[in-house]
């Protein structure tokens, strides 16, 4: 649109930059033409060195040619081939050596008008020169010439230019308004979907886009988008509801065959080394199905939000999981003052008891454990950090994989199922979980709560 106004703009401004400086022309070219006439009938009388005009007709040609300037500020004179002033005004006025003027003088000098002068333009001090001759029995014995300033004419050449202009920029606005309003109009459609992508990525299966606006092929879009959405809940229903049953059904032949082995050990020696290896896995294998169980109902699960005193429950958790580091000669900390934030209480207990016992079954006898409670803006947050060995950049990026445990961890009881499921808790409640180095040695491990309703209502959409 730029380009087009500008095309459009350029050749229009040059257009009026020309009539108004020919339409001075023409307006000289009549005066200069009227001189002329009156010149032609000028009795002329010799007098040393040059001709006077000294009839009535002459009087009255320098009469005109002085009300010509007085009124006009235009200088006119009417002067003989060899520059000798037949009338002149103002009186102090003749032909240059050379210049405009002069050349305008020269062309009239073979019977014709002086060719048009070259366009003015408002930023020049430029004078327009026009001459025309005095023809007498057919021969040219004179040269009318008119000498104009250009302030008026660039003026009005510059009045045209703005005008020209503001009318190109209230058009340019005109169409970005336009276009904004196009655009918005085909985009908004793609910012929905945007964050409804960003919502189902997210864990929101819920959210889906309303295909009511927006070109025809947004809409065929967004219904489409829709029915992926509404397969890809239906799968991951399916996969959720295949993992609770799975553990559910293992659960019972899984509890006769533990007792089974109990019995079986009753028949053997004591200490008999397979058997406590055949009990340790398979009590193992009922801890992995729990966990699976666990993590089925938490990603089926809706989050109980409210306003929660996350400081409070989380020195209630502190205080809980004290005994348990202290047998195993850990110190245990919490810095918990009065923080409020959404969250659903259960959810973040769990989430807690997860992270904190973690973190004392990886600290060293001797090292410490340290629960801190901060807030910041729009967010609060639990971070607890510990002395342990930590993990390395590559492990970090895998932290909360499902199944997945440390290779320097393999012989510590769990399942690699923990802070899988604390993840799924948090993130339906708005919350979330990272994972940092803690120095000199240790993991870092940061619990973030929407402190707002809008942040947690979002989260759960």
């Amino acid at each position: 649109m730029a380009a087009v106004l500008l095309a459009l703009g350029v050749p229009l401004a040059v257009s009026l930059a020309a009539a108004q400086q020919q339409r001075v022309v023409v307006d000289r070219i009549d005066d200069t033409a009227r001189f002329a006439a009156l010149a032609q009938f000028v009795t002329d009388r010799p007098t040393g060195s040059r001709t006077d005009a000294t009839d009535e007709r002459g009087e009255t040609l320098a009469g005109e040619l002085r009300m010509y300037y007085s009124v006009y500020g235009i200088r006119a004179g009417v002067f003989y081939r060899d520059d000798t002033p037949m009338a002149n005004a103002p009186g102090d006025w003749f032909l240059p050596e050379k210049g405009e003027g002069r050349d305008a003088f020269n062309e009239a000098l073979l019977g014709r008008r002086s060719h048009d002068p070259e366009q003015v333009w408002p930023w020049q001090r430029s004078r327009l020169v026009v001459a025309s001759p005095v023809i007498r029995d057919g021969d040219v014995v004179a040269v009318v010439v008119t000498d104009s300033p250009t302030g008026q004419m660039r003026s009005r050449i510059l009045h045209g230019w703005l005008f020209i202009g503001a009318g190109e920029v209230a058009a340019m606005l005109l169409a970005v308004g336009a276009a904004l309003r196009l655009t918005g109009w085909v985009l908004r459609p793609v910012r929905v979907l945007d964050a409804t992508t960003h919502d189902i990525a997210t864990g929101r299966l819920k959210s889906r886009v309303a295909a009511a606006g927006g070109p025809p092929e947004l809409r065929r879009l967004a219904r489409s988008f829709n029915e992926m959405a509404d397969n890809v809940e239906q799968v991951l229903e399916q996969q959720r509801a295949f993992v609770a049953d799975a553990s559910h059904q293992l659960r019972n032949p899984l509890a006769a065959l533990l007792l089974r082995i109990e019995l079986l050990a009753l028949e053997l020696p004591e200490g008999n080394e397979e058997i406590a290896s055949v009990r340790t896995e398979g009590k193992r294998l009922a801890q992995v199905l729990d966990d699976l169980l666990d993590l089925a109902l938490a990603e089926h699960a809706e989050a109980d939000l409210r306003l929660t005193d996350i400081g409070a429950l989380t020195a209630e958790r502190v205080a809980s999981w004290g005994p348990a580091a202290e047998a195993k000669g850990v110190r245990l900390t919490g810095t918990c003052p009065a923080t409020t934030a959404w969250a659903d209480p259960v959810t973040l207990s769990s989430a807690l008891d997860a992270v904190i016992d973690n973190a004392v079954k990886f600290t060293p006898a001797g090292q410490s454990v340290g629960v801190e409670v901060a807030a910041a803006g729009d967010t609060a947050t639990v971070v607890v950090t510990d002395g342990g060995p930590g993990l390395s950049d590559e492990e970090l990026a895998r932290v909360g994989d499902r199944f997945w445990r440390s290779a320097a961890h393999q012989n510590i009881k769990g399942s690699g199922l923990g802070l899988s499921i604390t993840q799924t808790l948090l993130a339906a409640g708005g919350g979330s979980i990272s994972y940092a180095h803690h120095e000199p040695h240790g993991l870092r491990v940061t619990v973030s709560l929407p402190r707002t309703a809008t942040g947690a209502r979002r989260a759960g959409a």
